[in-house]
């Protein structure tokens, strides 16, 4: 048969049996879906992600406290561990440094409190405390009103600046701007609302109170170690220069030396008698020992630094391990769809066998009957994917759980590739079926 002959016979076949041939092409079209809008999800989250870390900017820097000597304190080996701590007088004196190659230090303490209003209350608000710089080294900016200012901070005023969401939430009638809230018993004065920013995971990143770090401190966090600190070097090339001139500077406020690995510690032994009895037998013994020991304790840096190259890196990795995992679910449903085919194909195979057997008693090959079956599967699959790509393109112009699909370019040709190789894998048993039979055999079945 000419490949023309092959195709005429594969649609009069799928169109033998309309509902049955529309259900598999329904398995196979949801399956194809799946896999392209899945991983078109996947993509937009990712890349969602790298935008965000983008809008953080290339030329930032975040210190957090390492091991026990971060936020929450921890168990200190000596008593100098006491001074390896990150706090706002570290900071301080960072900014004062006025290194070469660092343009800003923002000390930042978080913690998480109930926000209220006269008319409404959110529980485990984030709240912040930092100084202005905070608003045009990170990404977030105000939208309306105006951020607290230095003499706020020196002050400790009770003024904060608070995200779109909370704003919208405890004032549903009206603007926050001159508005009080109360933080976990404290007044504060809205002085202005941020822009809305995009949201990651399951905190809403505009549902949080910005106040000045001196307020926070003395209210709820106390004096003691900050949350972490964003250093802005000078420009986006300047970024390791400014790493290794904030690595100094620590080092030399925090009192600690990176080339001494071990320190040792000695300790003695005292003298001792023991006495003892036992059973039936009497006897005593008496020892005495004395003893020094070394002791070797690792001194951990008090600090880590992040720029915003490994968390790209970190996000890129996750995102994609991510995406592939969507992948493999999809796929899951597009193998259910080619099993279909299978069964669809085995039943048209029986329903036809007085057909193959007057084919080949007129002297059809058995590679012809394996051919017509076997384009009659891969049409019917190949159908199913077209279908299923136009489903996943429509789809991905609507954001789903807040995250704007974005297609791959080779998720398509994939999706339909590996529909038509499901259609030809899952079709070779039914059509080497109907081409094994005897035509003696296959007239007498009817």
């Amino acid at each position: 048969m000419t490949p023309g002959e092959l195709l005429r016979s594969a649609f009069r076949g799928i169109t033998a049996n309309k509902l049955r041939s529309a259900l598999t092409l329904l398995g196979v079209t949801i399956g194809v879906a799946a896999v392209i809008l899945l991983l078109a999800v996947g993509n937009g989250s990712s890349s969602q992600i790298r935008n965000l870390i983008t809008q953080l900017g290339t030329n930032t820097l975040t210190v957090r406290a390492s091991g026990g000597f971060g936020f929450g304190g921890g168990t200190a080996s000596t008593s100098s561990d006491s001074t390896k701590k990150l706090t706002l007088d570290v900071a301080d004196r960072l900014a004062e440094a006025h290194l070469g190659h660092v343009k800003a230090v923002v000390p930042q303490v978080d913690t998480s409190l109930t926000v209220s209003s006269t008319t409404a209350s959110e529980t485990s608000t984030s709240l912040v405390g930092t100084i202005p710089d905070y608003f045009t080294v990170t990404t977030n900016r105000i939208g309306s009103g105006a951020s607290f200012t230095d003499a706020d901070v020196t002050n400790a005023a009770k003024t904060a600046v608070i995200g779109s969401t909370l704003a919208s939430e405890l004032f549903p009638t009206g603007s926050a701007l001159g508005q009080s809230i109360d933080v976990d018993g404290t007044p504060f004065t809205g002085g202005g609302v941020l822009q809305t920013v995009a949201s990651t995971g399951l905190q809403d990143a505009n549902a949080v109170v910005i106040a000045p770090i001196t307020r926070v401190q003395r209210s709820y966090t106390g004096f003691g170690p900050i949350s972490s600190m964003t250093v802005e070097a000078t420009s986006s090339d300047a970024v390791a220069a400014a790493q290794g001139e904030t690595e100094i500077m620590l080092d030399q406020l925090l009192a600690y030396d990176p080339s001494a690995s071990t320190t040792a510690s000695t300790t003695s032994g005292g003298t001792g008698v023991v006495a003892g009895t036992g059973g039936r037998r009497l006897g005593a013994g008496a020892g005495t020992g004395t003893g020094t020991g070394a002791g070797a304790a690792s001194t951990q840096a008090p600090y880590t630094i992040t720029d915003q190259t490994q968390l790209l890196q970190t996000a890129a990795a996750s995102a994609q391990s991510f995406t592939v995992l969507l992948g493999a679910v999809a796929a899951i449903s597009l193998l259910v769809g080619g099993i279909g085919v299978t069964n669809v194909m085995l039943v048209t195979v029986t329903e036809r066998t007085r057909e193959i057997g007057i084919r080949k008693a007129l002297g059809a090959t058995r590679g012809a009957i394996l051919g017509q079956f076997l384009v009659e599967a891969a049409t019917l699959t190949l159908l199913g994917g077209l279908l299923g790509t136009v489903v996943a393109l429509v789809g991905a112009q609507f954001p789903i759980n807040g995250t704007q699909p974005e297609v791959l370019g080779f998720s398509i040709p994939l999706a339909l590739g590996v529909s038509v190789a499901i259609g030809v894998f899952f079709g070779v048993y039914p059509a080497a079926r109907a081409a094994g039979m005897r035509p003696i055999q296959a007239l007498r079945a009817i």
